[in-house]
């Protein structure tokens, strides 16, 4: 038997298509709630349905305007809390302020642990996300953190995709790791572009390619894209050193401005390969942008949660 009673999932307003793609996988109705703001900017939540013991699920990335839904999720936790909910697990698959995980920089903030406080303080049992822009934000909680991948799901893409001679490229150093990972499930090399960040404002140096590219088709890989800057940088790079042509992949695309434009100047870059952690509607029918969907990963890791399963079995 479940440790809880009925599994319930809510949506704030970040991407409530998501939150109906995983209640669709899961073959429940998506929770009923209110949520809105009063004319003075206040967000105002009410669950509309008896949650009182109930295992509840919360999704809501922390997408565009990033500290409004920040904030909507904290005051939904806090709702549910004080409605006598048996548990509370905030489901956020894209984590904003990711970057934001160490002190590069006199007299700056750590807000990537600020906001796993703030989870934790509003009342979050546990949280479920996916790809950390890195691997030690799990520890800033003081709950426990599922981590999903959507390495899985972006190697079967490339897998069928069927490239010749095809090189994972990760996009800077930070990503290696990652890239491997993609690179070793693809069984083709790995390649790293070493790349120089210019101040704060998204200014990125390329450097060089380490390994051989030469000849050969790329997959540019990324945690997220934001401006499509470093993507960019990389890809010049790499056709700089004698790559055919590139793909690119990510698990979160933020497509910030320019970042469209940015994808769509260049012909050596033939697709880029996003998953749906944050609502992209408006580009959905761009020629090079194809979506996967994770409805399915966080459908199956919720129900693996309530039931008491594992989760790291998934990817077993």
């Amino acid at each position: 038997m479940p440790p809880f009673e009925e599994l319930k999932v809510f949506s704030g307003t970040a991407h409530r298509k998501l939150a109906q793609a995983v209640c669709d996988y899961l073959n429940v109705p998506l929770g009923k709630s209110n949520v809105f703001k009063f004319r003075n900017d206040n967000t105002f939540v009410q669950f509309e349905e008896n949650i009182r013991e109930r295992d509840v699920f919360i999704v809501q990335p922390f997408s565009v305007p990033v500290n409004d839904h920040i904030m909507e999720l904290l005051i939904m936790i806090d709702a549910a809390k004080r409605a006598s909910a048996g548990r509370i697990t905030a489901v956020i698959p894209y984590y904003a302020y990711g970057r934001t995980d160490k002190k590069d920089q006199p007299r700056v903030p750590i807000t990537g642990r600020l906001i796993a406080d703030l989870l934790s303080v509003a009342g979050a049992d546990r949280v479920l996300t996916l790809d950390l822009h890195a691997g030690q934000i799990q520890g800033f909680f003081d709950v426990p953190v599922d981590e999903l991948t959507a390495l899985g799901m972006l190697s079967t893409y490339f897998k069928d995709l069927a490239l010749k001679d095809a090189v994972v490229a990760a996009v800077d150093i930070g990503i290696t790791k990652r890239a491997r990972n993609l690179a070793s499930d693809l069984g083709v090399p790995l390649a790293i572009v070493e790349k120089r960040r210019i101040g704060n404002e998204d200014g990125v140096e390329s450097m060089n390619v380490i390994g051989d590219v030469a000849g050969r088709p790329v997959i540019a890989f990324d945690d997220e894209i934001d401006t499509a800057g470093s993507l960019v940088a990389a890809i010049n790079t790499l056709k700089e050193a004698g790559a055919t042509e590139a793909y690119a992949c990510c698990t979160h695309a933020v497509f910030t401005d320019p970042a469209i434009t940015r994808i769509g100047s260049t012909e050596f870059l033939k697709k880029v390969i996003i998953t749906d952690t944050l609502p992209l509607a408006e580009f959905q029918q761009h020629p090079k942008i194809e979506t996967l969907s994770v409805a399915p990963w966080l459908g199956e890791a919720i129900q693996r949660i309530h039931k008491g399963l594992s989760v790291g079995a998934m990817f077993e």
